[in-house]
Parts: structure tokens; sequence; C-alpha cells
């Protein structure tokens, strides 16, 4: 019983959209943006909620042994449902934040266009020809919703823009290496498929160069937000990056669905985690 539900939170994408939140919050206290929050959380969870269910509603069965694809085989319904509900929910919650239209505008096209080449129309296929966009694309979607979004829609007149630009930056090639993990498990099934990438395209030792060169990237921006950060936070931070530094090796041996789609989707809230437990425990 207990692991049928933890599949659902995990396979329903709620999981996930509870890593988004976190996310969303980090980058609320750490800017010290004054965020619509329950607006623009009830839009976060719902639009994640909506568009992985749209995602893997449309992903077809894979050749090798997935849990989550064999958990959405049996319940192609429930995946509908839930990219339903997650759409009325994030208009229910997108209708009080309008006024930003623009920039909302841009994280549902952003978000559409992730998924597009998997809707069965040729209009959209041949957005798979794309050379390396499809995991520098979703790096930039994650960031831009949980990082610079908030920023853009927030009053933010007393947050100085360059350290939410490290921030941003931080927060992309941390993702980024955990996104290279994800196409280096897949890269044989997306060659198959025909969908390009640079993950497709390189080998192994310029492979490691990118996902370590990408977090030693993100350390450097950690480190140059140190002045303006609690030390505790700032040490949450570079926690994240040493901790997807060690995982590669383990990650690329270990293809179970619980490895990646609760392990490596997880670390990308880490750092969150552990702002939340030291402002729980009393932290300033």
């Amino acid at each position: 019983m207990f692991r049928g539900f933890f599949n659902f939170l995990l396979f329903s994408s709620i999981y996930i959209a509870l890593v988004a939140l976190l996310m969303v919050w980090e980058s609320e206290e750490i800017m010290g943006l004054a965020l619509d929050r329950g607006n623009y959380f009830g839009f976060v969870f719902f639009s994640t909620i909506c568009s992985y269910n749209f995602h893997w509603y449309l992903t077809p069965g894979s050749e090798k042994y997935s849990e989550r694809i064999l958990w959405g085989r049996r319940r192609r319904r429930l995946q509908l449902m839930g990219c339903c509900i997650g759409l009325m929910g994030a208009a229910w919650y997108g209708l009080p934040l309008l006024h930003h239209w623009l920039p909302l505008a841009g994280a549902v096209v952003l978000t559409f266009l992730y998924s597009a080449p998997k809707v069965p129309h040729a209009t959209f296929r041949w957005l798979k020809k794309i050379a390396i966009g499809k995991t520098i694309f979703l790096a930039f979607v994650w960031m831009y919703v949980t990082t610079l979004l908030p920023y853009l829609i927030a009053d933010a007149a007393k947050v100085n823009f360059g350290e939410v630009a490290l921030l941003c930056v931080y927060r992309f090639f941390l993702i980024y290496a955990i996104c290279i993990l994800f196409d280096h498990r897949d890269r044989e099934e997306d060659r198959a498929e025909g969908i390009r990438s640079l993950i497709t395209s390189l080998e192994e030792p310029h492979l490691d160069k990118l996902y370590y060169g990408s977090l030693i990237v993100s350390a450097a921006c950690a480190l140059a937000l140190a002045p303006s950060l609690p030390l505790f936070v700032l040490f949450s931070l570079l926690a994240a990056v040493a901790v997807v530094w060690a995982v590669k090796n383990y990650a690329q041996n270990h293809h179970s669905d619980y490895v990646y789609y609760f392990q490596l989707d997880g670390l990308m809230a880490f750092s969150a985690l552990i702002h939340l437990l030291w402002r729980l425990a009393g932290g300033i």
C-alpha cells in the first residue's frame, strides 16, 4: 500500500510539483521578494501537474523497463485527468496574475514547446531536429519559472539585479548538470526517435567536461553571492552542487526510475530543503 501511494505521488507528478514550489520559495527568500505567494505558488503547482502529465501522456512505451511508463500505461485516464485538473488550477491561480501576462505567457509557451515534439502532428515534429535544444531548453524553463519569473512579477524595486542574475546562472547550470544525467540515460532512445541534443552528440570525455564544467560555474556563482547571503544559505547552495557532483557515477550505473525521478529530480530542490529545515529550526 505504501509503495502504491509513493508511486502515485511520484508518477502523477505531485512530487515534482512540490519540488518546484520549494525552489520558488527559496528564490523568494534569497532575493527578498514581495511575491503574491498564494497565487503564484498555486499557478506553479498546477502548471507543473498539467505540463508533466501532458508530457507523459504523449510519451510512448519504451523497450527498456520503466516503472513510470508502465504505471502510466495502466492509468491513461488518470494522466488526462491530471492534465485537465492542472490546467484548470493553473487558470484559477493565474487569473489574479494576468497583469503580468507577458512574463507568464513566456513561461506557458516555453513549457509547451518542451513537450511539443511529442505531439503527433507534422507541425511539431520538426522540433525534434533542433540541435542541442532539448537539455538546454528544459534547464532554462526550470530556471525561468522558479527563479527569474518570480523576480519579474514581484515587487522587486530594492532587489539587486546582479544578484538575481547570479542566482539564475547558479540554478541553470545546476539543473543543466542534472538534465545531462537524464539525457545520458536516454540518449540511445533519443537517437532512435531522431531527437537531437548536445548529449546525444558528445563522446564520454567531452560529456564529463560539460557536466563538471557546469557544476563549477554553478559553484562559482554561489560563491559570488556570498557577500549578500547568510553563511548557512551559502552552505546549502554549495551542498547541492557537491551532491550533484558526487552522484554522477552512481546515476550512470543505476537507471531505476526511482533514482532519476525521485533522487535526481529532488536534488533540484536540495538546497531549498536544507534552507527550509534551517528556517524551521529557528535560523534567520
